[in-house]
């Protein structure tokens, strides 16, 4: 089906909102469904990077294999 002009394609003969519409909501599902994982991955990265940073500030096991206990900033009495 051809158009005699532009306007026309886009009202596809009293079609063209219902058609747009489908293809705005298709494109609107399918970007979410391409970004949902991309930021689901940001986050776990982001939440490994602080698990990280927190357990490489604890302190070092002892010798015996007991967790060295070291206090910091202990309240004053």
């Amino acid at each position: 089906m051809q158009f005699d002009s532009f306007s026309d394609a886009i009202a596809m003969g009293g079609h063209g909102p219902y058609v747009w519409a489908a293809y705005a909501i298709t494109l609107f599902v399918v970007m979410i469904i391409l970004l949902r994982p991309i930021v689901a991955t940001r986050q776990l990265q982001s939440e490994i990077r602080r698990v990280s940073a927190r357990q490489s500030a604890q302190p070092m096991s002892s010798e015996n294999g007991h967790q060295a206990q070291e206090v910091v900033d202990a309240p004053q009495t």
